[in-house]
Protein backbone atom coordinates (compact mmCIF):
# COMPACT_ATOMS: atom_id res chain seq x y z
CA UNK A 1 0.00 0.00 0.00
CA UNK A 2 0.75 3.63 -1.01
CA UNK A 3 -0.04 6.29 1.95
CA UNK A 4 -1.56 9.03 0.91
CA UNK A 5 -0.89 11.68 3.69
CA UNK A 6 1.31 12.51 6.62
CA UNK A 7 0.32 13.93 9.33
CA UNK A 8 0.21 14.05 13.36
CA UNK A 9 -2.80 12.95 15.44
CA UNK A 10 -2.59 15.56 18.53
CA UNK A 11 -4.53 15.29 21.55
CA UNK A 12 -3.51 17.72 24.62
CA UNK A 13 0.84 17.64 25.02
CA UNK A 14 0.79 14.25 23.04
CA UNK A 15 2.19 13.93 19.38
CA UNK A 16 1.53 10.99 17.42
CA UNK A 17 3.54 11.13 13.91
CA UNK A 18 1.09 9.09 11.22
CA UNK A 19 0.66 7.83 7.45
CA UNK A 20 -2.93 7.27 6.35
CA UNK A 21 -3.87 4.86 4.17
CA UNK A 22 -6.61 4.08 2.32
CA UNK A 23 -8.55 0.69 3.68
CA UNK A 24 -10.82 -0.20 1.26
CA UNK A 25 -10.58 -1.16 -2.33
CA UNK A 26 -12.73 -1.87 -5.27
CA UNK A 27 -12.51 -5.25 -7.13
CA UNK A 28 -15.27 -4.16 -9.53
CA UNK A 29 -14.35 -5.37 -13.11
CA UNK A 30 -14.09 -1.78 -15.10
CA UNK A 31 -16.51 -1.04 -17.90
CA UNK A 32 -16.31 1.36 -20.89
CA UNK A 33 -19.20 2.93 -22.82
CA UNK A 34 -19.05 2.03 -26.47
CA UNK A 35 -21.15 2.71 -29.81
CA UNK A 36 -23.88 -0.46 -30.25
CA UNK A 37 -23.04 -0.29 -34.42
CA UNK A 38 -19.43 -0.20 -34.53
CA UNK A 39 -18.26 -0.74 -31.19
CA UNK A 40 -16.15 2.59 -30.94
CA UNK A 41 -15.70 4.56 -27.80
CA UNK A 42 -17.64 6.49 -26.01
CA UNK A 43 -15.23 9.89 -24.89
CA UNK A 44 -16.05 12.72 -22.44
CA UNK A 45 -14.77 15.67 -22.77
CA UNK A 46 -14.70 18.73 -21.14
CA UNK A 47 -15.71 21.44 -23.21
CA UNK A 48 -15.85 24.98 -22.38
CA UNK A 49 -19.20 26.82 -22.91
CA UNK A 50 -17.90 30.20 -23.79
CA UNK A 51 -15.43 29.69 -26.34
CA UNK A 52 -16.52 26.38 -27.45
CA UNK A 53 -12.51 24.74 -26.86
CA UNK A 54 -11.66 21.44 -24.95
CA UNK A 55 -10.02 22.46 -22.36
CA UNK A 56 -6.86 20.61 -20.11
CA UNK A 57 -6.80 20.01 -16.40
CA UNK A 58 -4.14 22.53 -16.16
CA UNK A 59 -6.84 25.36 -17.03
CA UNK A 60 -9.08 24.41 -15.29
CA UNK A 61 -10.46 25.97 -12.24
CA UNK A 62 -13.53 25.73 -9.72
CA UNK A 63 -16.59 28.30 -9.57
CA UNK A 64 -19.58 29.15 -6.45
CA UNK A 65 -22.67 30.00 -8.91
CA UNK A 66 -25.40 31.76 -6.32
CA UNK A 67 -27.95 31.57 -9.32
CA UNK A 68 -26.76 35.37 -10.48
CA UNK A 69 -22.66 35.71 -10.09
CA UNK A 70 -20.21 33.08 -10.53
CA UNK A 71 -16.97 33.19 -8.51
CA UNK A 72 -13.79 31.71 -9.42
CA UNK A 73 -11.45 29.91 -7.04
CA UNK A 74 -8.40 28.88 -8.02
CA UNK A 75 -6.04 26.12 -6.67
CA UNK A 76 -4.05 28.65 -5.24
CA UNK A 77 -7.01 29.80 -3.30
CA UNK A 78 -7.92 26.50 -2.13
CA UNK A 79 -4.61 26.04 -0.47
CA UNK A 80 -4.47 28.94 1.08
CA UNK A 81 -7.21 27.89 2.98
CA UNK A 82 -5.93 27.22 7.06
CA UNK A 83 -7.81 23.87 7.25
CA UNK A 84 -6.32 22.18 4.36
CA UNK A 85 -2.74 23.37 4.84
CA UNK A 86 -3.28 21.42 8.38
CA UNK A 87 -1.74 17.83 8.83
CA UNK A 88 -3.02 17.44 12.11
CA UNK A 89 -5.74 15.15 13.39
CA UNK A 90 -7.07 16.71 16.15
CA UNK A 91 -8.85 14.69 18.77
CA UNK A 92 -12.15 16.56 20.04
CA UNK A 93 -13.47 14.18 22.80
CA UNK A 94 -13.45 10.49 23.37
CA UNK A 95 -16.61 8.68 23.36
CA UNK A 96 -17.69 5.24 24.39
CA UNK A 97 -18.21 3.18 21.67
CA UNK A 98 -21.27 2.54 21.11
CA UNK A 99 -22.72 6.14 20.64
CA UNK A 100 -21.75 5.79 16.95
CA UNK A 101 -24.15 5.44 15.02
CA UNK A 102 -23.35 3.44 12.10
CA UNK A 103 -24.89 5.58 9.59
CA UNK A 104 -22.50 8.23 9.97
CA UNK A 105 -19.35 5.98 8.58
CA UNK A 106 -17.65 7.43 5.49
CA UNK A 107 -14.59 5.79 4.42
CA UNK A 108 -11.87 4.18 6.19
CA UNK A 109 -8.22 4.58 6.67
CA UNK A 110 -5.36 3.11 8.15
CA UNK A 111 -2.87 4.84 10.20
CA UNK A 112 0.72 3.46 10.61
CA UNK A 113 3.08 4.50 12.53
CA UNK A 114 6.00 7.32 11.27
CA UNK A 115 8.81 7.91 12.68
CA UNK A 116 11.81 6.24 14.74
CA UNK A 117 9.39 5.37 17.83
CA UNK A 118 5.99 3.80 17.70
CA UNK A 119 5.49 4.46 21.72
CA UNK A 120 2.87 7.11 21.12
CA UNK A 121 0.95 5.33 19.09
CA UNK A 122 1.21 1.96 20.97
CA UNK A 123 -0.04 4.25 23.43
CA UNK A 124 -3.30 5.85 22.48
CA UNK A 125 -4.16 2.42 20.88
CA UNK A 126 -3.98 0.63 24.19
CA UNK A 127 -5.90 3.35 25.95
CA UNK A 128 -8.96 3.27 23.25
CA UNK A 129 -8.75 -0.22 24.07
CA UNK A 130 -8.82 -0.67 27.43
CA UNK A 131 -11.21 2.48 28.17
CA UNK A 132 -13.97 1.23 25.59
CA UNK A 133 -13.33 4.72 23.71
CA UNK A 134 -13.81 6.09 20.31
CA UNK A 135 -11.66 9.31 19.96
CA UNK A 136 -13.81 11.69 17.68
CA UNK A 137 -11.54 14.12 16.09
CA UNK A 138 -11.43 16.86 13.26
CA UNK A 139 -8.58 16.93 10.09
CA UNK A 140 -8.93 18.18 6.37
CA UNK A 141 -8.23 15.84 3.48
CA UNK A 142 -8.92 16.72 0.13
CA UNK A 143 -9.90 20.23 0.24
CA UNK A 144 -12.28 19.46 3.09
CA UNK A 145 -12.77 19.83 6.73
CA UNK A 146 -14.16 16.55 7.90
CA UNK A 147 -15.15 15.20 11.26
CA UNK A 148 -13.78 11.93 12.03
CA UNK A 149 -13.93 8.45 14.23
CA UNK A 150 -10.56 7.61 15.46
CA UNK A 151 -10.66 3.78 16.85
CA UNK A 152 -8.80 0.04 17.07
CA UNK A 153 -9.33 -2.32 14.70
CA UNK A 154 -7.17 -5.86 14.65
CA UNK A 155 -4.05 -3.77 16.30
CA UNK A 156 -4.23 -0.86 14.12
CA UNK A 157 -5.65 2.59 14.69
CA UNK A 158 -8.52 2.80 12.17
CA UNK A 159 -9.45 6.18 10.92
CA UNK A 160 -12.81 6.39 9.63
CA UNK A 161 -14.72 10.10 8.23
CA UNK A 162 -18.11 10.75 9.30
CA UNK A 163 -20.67 12.52 7.78
CA UNK A 164 -22.02 16.06 9.38
CA UNK A 165 -24.90 15.61 11.35
CA UNK A 166 -27.01 17.73 9.13
CA UNK A 167 -25.63 15.54 5.82
CA UNK A 168 -27.69 12.27 7.59
CA UNK A 169 -31.54 12.68 6.30
CA UNK A 170 -34.75 11.69 8.54
CA UNK A 171 -36.97 8.93 7.33
CA UNK A 172 -40.07 10.91 7.73
CA UNK A 173 -42.59 8.23 5.92
CA UNK A 174 -46.07 8.49 6.86
CA UNK A 175 -46.87 4.67 7.20
CA UNK A 176 -44.44 4.71 10.23
CA UNK A 177 -47.17 7.48 11.96
CA UNK A 178 -49.75 4.60 11.28
CA UNK A 179 -50.82 2.08 14.55
CA UNK A 180 -50.26 -1.92 13.54
CA UNK A 181 -51.41 -4.35 15.77
CA UNK A 182 -48.94 -7.81 16.07
CA UNK A 183 -49.96 -10.81 17.82
CA UNK A 184 -47.96 -12.61 20.55
CA UNK A 185 -48.08 -15.68 18.07
CA UNK A 186 -47.25 -13.50 14.93
CA UNK A 187 -44.22 -11.91 16.82
CA UNK A 188 -43.43 -15.72 18.24
CA UNK A 189 -43.20 -17.43 14.60
CA UNK A 190 -41.43 -14.50 13.47
CA UNK A 191 -38.80 -15.06 15.83
CA UNK A 192 -38.77 -18.51 15.57
CA UNK A 193 -37.83 -17.72 11.65
CA UNK A 194 -35.16 -15.70 12.73
CA UNK A 195 -33.57 -18.24 14.68
CA UNK A 196 -33.83 -21.08 12.26
CA UNK A 197 -31.27 -18.06 10.11
CA UNK A 198 -28.76 -17.89 13.32
CA UNK A 199 -25.71 -17.58 12.68
CA UNK A 200 -22.29 -15.66 13.20
CA UNK A 201 -21.10 -13.30 10.70
CA UNK A 202 -18.12 -14.76 8.95
CA UNK A 203 -17.28 -12.17 5.64
CA UNK A 204 -15.51 -14.56 3.85
CA UNK A 205 -18.36 -16.77 3.21
CA UNK A 206 -19.62 -14.06 1.14
CA UNK A 207 -18.98 -13.47 -2.79
CA UNK A 208 -20.22 -10.62 -5.24
CA UNK A 209 -21.78 -13.68 -7.41
CA UNK A 210 -22.58 -10.54 -9.91
CA UNK A 211 -18.98 -9.53 -10.73
CA UNK A 212 -18.15 -13.59 -10.72
CA UNK A 213 -20.93 -13.71 -13.58
CA UNK A 214 -19.77 -10.97 -15.24
CA UNK A 215 -15.89 -11.87 -15.61
CA UNK A 216 -16.94 -15.31 -16.57
CA UNK A 217 -19.39 -13.62 -19.81
CA UNK A 218 -16.32 -11.92 -20.67
CA UNK A 219 -13.75 -14.93 -20.24
CA UNK A 220 -16.53 -16.85 -22.16
CA UNK A 221 -16.53 -14.30 -25.22
CA UNK A 222 -13.24 -14.35 -25.17
CA UNK A 223 -13.19 -18.07 -25.56
CA UNK A 224 -15.04 -18.02 -28.64
CA UNK A 225 -13.67 -15.25 -30.53
CA UNK A 226 -16.86 -12.89 -29.31
CA UNK A 227 -14.52 -9.95 -29.88
CA UNK A 228 -13.19 -6.67 -31.32
CA UNK A 229 -9.61 -5.31 -31.96
CA UNK A 230 -9.11 -2.97 -29.44
CA UNK A 231 -7.83 -0.07 -32.23
CA UNK A 232 -10.75 -0.50 -34.06
CA UNK A 233 -12.66 0.70 -31.32
CA UNK A 234 -10.72 3.68 -30.56
CA UNK A 235 -10.80 7.27 -32.71
CA UNK A 236 -8.15 8.19 -35.63
CA UNK A 237 -4.70 8.94 -33.81
CA UNK A 238 -5.62 7.16 -30.29
CA UNK A 239 -4.46 3.70 -30.74
CA UNK A 240 -3.19 2.92 -26.45
CA UNK A 241 -5.51 4.96 -24.92
CA UNK A 242 -8.21 4.18 -23.12
CA UNK A 243 -10.42 6.81 -23.97
CA UNK A 244 -11.24 10.26 -23.89
CA UNK A 245 -10.33 11.18 -20.05
CA UNK A 246 -6.76 9.59 -20.39
CA UNK A 247 -6.24 11.55 -23.91
CA UNK A 248 -7.27 14.58 -22.62
CA UNK A 249 -4.74 13.97 -19.65
CA UNK A 250 -2.17 12.93 -21.84
CA UNK A 251 -2.84 16.12 -24.23
CA UNK A 252 -2.48 18.47 -20.68
CA UNK A 253 0.81 16.44 -19.92
CA UNK A 254 2.35 16.79 -23.37
CA UNK A 255 1.66 20.61 -23.30
CA UNK A 256 3.13 20.97 -20.02
CA UNK A 257 6.18 19.48 -21.27
CA UNK A 258 6.40 21.77 -24.21
CA UNK A 259 5.45 24.66 -22.24
CA UNK A 260 8.44 24.09 -19.78
CA UNK A 261 11.07 23.10 -22.47
CA UNK A 262 9.68 26.63 -24.59
CA UNK A 263 10.50 28.70 -20.75
CA UNK A 264 13.54 27.00 -20.78
CA UNK A 265 15.38 28.19 -24.50
CA UNK A 266 13.41 31.72 -23.71
CA UNK A 267 15.35 31.99 -20.29
CA UNK A 268 18.67 30.71 -22.75
CA UNK A 269 18.56 33.29 -25.00
CA UNK A 270 18.15 36.12 -22.41
CA UNK A 271 20.80 34.81 -20.97
CA UNK A 272 22.46 34.92 -23.45
CA UNK A 273 21.81 38.56 -25.13
CA UNK A 274 22.79 39.64 -21.38
CA UNK A 275 25.92 38.17 -21.84
CA UNK A 276 26.35 39.74 -25.42
CA UNK A 277 25.69 43.04 -24.36
CA UNK A 278 28.05 42.79 -21.45
CA UNK A 279 30.85 42.00 -23.73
Amino acid sequence: MRSIWKGAITFGLVNVPVKVYTATEDHDVALHQVHDEDGGRIKYQRRCDVCGRIVPYEHIDKAYDDGEQTVVITADDLKALPAERSREIDVVEFVPNDQLDPIMFERSYYLEPDGSSSKAYALLRETLESTDRTAIVRFALRQKTRLGALRVRDNVLMLQSLLWDDEVREADFPALNEKVKISDRELELSAALVESFAADFEPEKFTDDYQVQLKALIEDKLAHGDVLETARTLGEGDEGQAGGEVLDLMEALQRSVERSRAGKKKSAARSNRKDASSA
